[in-house]
């Protein structure tokens, strides 16, 4: 895909998936601004898109706080002054209920996955170029869960309602979809000297027979952004390899409920 020329904003960019698409919208001829609290990871990144040729300029800052949001926004407008796409990649998790996951961790979650990304939707939205794409990461959590999970869960669950209301309020002006992704091992995007230890069990209970990887939600983002696929609109696609497709009860394919409290 090109997107020579395109201004791609990206949050939690630093690490992980955020840093697969940094890399990626930069490969691809993009103009790269990410945020992210990891100063040294997000220089590191920085670093070595420019030392592949990509344009890309790093903020260091906690998108939790309003003002480092305006900062962050003020700085990339007055570099590139309009936007063609913003990515809100960043989330993590205070665990949950189990855990005592306190009441200001639990929004702490909640500003970080849901408040930031509206807030961005908000100022970037009178810099917004014709043909304008907001792509959410949500997750497959947001839909299904393991124990002790809430922080996280409730923050998917969010981030894809506001996509879904966003994508009404925004309509004619910016398009707006979701990506949720399943089990993506994002660990050579942490560790450059990383070798997978998937089990065979790991691979095959995915319906696609492996585990996934940051280039798998990557490509699914920038399809989301290409103008031609502009009829996506509002939408959520999960990226799963079929895991929550696959029905489990007592005793299928080996597996037993061994303990439920």
């Amino acid at each position: 895909m090109n997107f020579v020329g395109k201004v791609c904003v990206i949050t939690g960019g630093a690490k992980g998936i955020g840093r697969c698409l940094t890399r990626e919208f930069a490969k691809n001829g993009a103009k790269v601004a990410f945020i992210d609290m990891d100063k040294e990871a997000g220089e590191e990144n920085l670093a070595f898109i420019k030392s592949h040729g990509g344009e890309a300029f790093f903020f260091h800052g906690n998108i939790a706080e309003e003002s480092v949001l305006r900062n962050f926004v003020d700085m990339v407008i007055e570099k590139y002054k309009n936007v063609d796409y913003l990515i809100n990649n960043a989330c993590l998790s205070k665990k949950g209920i189990l855990s005592k996951c306190s009441y200001d961790d639990f929004n702490y979650v909640l500003r970080v996955g849901v408040t930031a990304p509206y807030m961005l939707a908000q100022l970037f939205l009178p810099y917004f170029n014709k043909g304008a794409s907001i792509v959410n990461i949500s997750s497959t959590r947001a839909y299904m869960s393991q124990p002790d999970t809430e922080s996280y869960s409730a923050a998917k669950g969010g981030i894809s309602a506001l996509t879904h209301a966003l994508a009404i309020s925004l309509a004619h002006r910016v398009r707006v979809n979701s990506v949720s992704p399943g089990w993506i091992d994002t660990g050579e995007y942490y560790d450059e000297n990383y070798v997978p230890q998937h089990s065979e069990e790991d691979k095959k209970q995915h319906p696609s027979g492996r585990i996934g990887n940051p280039k798998d939600i990557a490509r699914v983002v920038m399809f989301l952004c290409d103008e031609e696929n502009c009829f996506i609109n509002g939408e959520n696609i999960i990226v799963d390899g079929g895991m929550t497709k696959l029905m489990i009860y007592h005793n299928d394919y080996g597996w037993k409920l061994e303990d439920i409290k």
